[in-house]
């Protein structure tokens, strides 16, 4: 399959601050997912490959075409922000329509992809109320209902499952997975991988600017697996219940220094350890508080990968 978004050498750095380094991709049709801790370099990216700013070096091509000020490429984008950037006294209905005025629509065209967009993300029956008055949700499906409005073949969106609630975030994914039924071509960033992986297995890893890893999601399922995971698990007895474990080569390292109710575990196998606990807990009539994993997360993942 031909890529339809191909970038080469692309860096982009803010004086002393790196932003991306040397990044060449080729992205085919379909969901690509970004993946990368806060912070990581994905903003950037997707504002280069939107033609928003400008690379200090490399290239961005849609279709083999160059991206920056190619006016006539923009058409063809929809781009979901992270950053919330409304005009606050417009109407959801006003900030959509206007938009597609400068697309060059007419008014009756205008009003038929408004009134399609909002009401693919539910907002047709609050499209009158000002932006001001919106919750964070539908702020949030406002931005993707401007994105599509316009019916760009690439759809670009930036962390678009922030602020909503997991009915709110099952229903986007459903609607982000439609777009790929049609041909079009979507990059979808996040940090938080279950969130990618339900909509693609098409998976970049990035990290300090820099493209750590690309494929499958089981080759990045492996690579994020193979780190050494920290749970905490608070219960009545934790002596009783970390004993049952203490011989285990699947477990790292044991400590109780935390709290008199807690251990915290290390383990190279998280699934093993998550099987097992339940039984032990019923086995030794305990008490189960809390368990969380402190370190479960996209940069304690990298921090480790990066160590190794």
């Amino acid at each position: 399959m031909k890529a339809v978004i191909m970038t080469e050498k692309l860096s982009k750095w803010y004086g002393n601050i790196l932003g991306l380094s040397d990044v060449t991709l080729d992205i085919e049709a379909g969901i690509t997912g970004l993946l990368g801790p806060n912070g990581a370099g994905k903003s950037t990216f997707l504002k280069l490959v939107t033609g928003q700013i400008k690379a200090n070096i490399g290239s961005v091509r849609i279709n083999g075409e160059e991206v920056r000020n190619n006016h006539r490429l923009f058409s063809k984008i929809g781009f979901c922000p992270e950053s919330d950037s409304f005009y606050e006294e417009m109407t959801g209905w006003e900030f959509v329509t206007g938009l597609l005025k400068l697309h060059g629509l007419s008014s009756s065209e205008r009003e038929k992809k408004a009134l399609k967009a909002l009401g693919i993300v539910d907002l047709e029956k609050n499209k009158d109320r000002r932006i001001k008055t919106y919750s964070r949700g539908m702020r949030q499906r406002l931005k993707f209902a401007q994105a599509i409005a316009h019916e760009p073949e690439i759809l670009i969106l930036d962390e678009p499952l922030n602020g909503l609630d997991p009915l709110g975030r099952r229903k986007l994914i459903r609607l982000i997975k439609s777009l790929r039924d049609e041909g079009k071509t979507v990059i979808v960033s996040s940090h938080v991988l279950p969130e990618i992986e339900a909509m693609t297995n098409d998976i970049i890893l990035i990290h300090q600017g820099k493209i750590f890893a690309q494929g499958d999601i089981h080759y990045i399922r492996d690579l994020i697996d193979a780190h050494p995971h920290m749970i905490s698990v608070k219960c009545s007895d934790p002596r009783k219940v970390a004993s049952r474990f203490i011989k285990e080569d699947f477990i790292l390292n044991i400590d109780f220094s935390s709290e008199k109710d807690t251990f915290v575990v290390k383990t190279n196998n998280r699934d093993e350890f998550f099987s097992r606990l339940p039984r032990i807990f019923i086995e030794e009539n305990i008490d189960v508080k809390e368990i969380t994993s402190p370190d479960d997360n996209l940069q304690a993942v990298f921090d480790y990968l990066i160590g190794e």
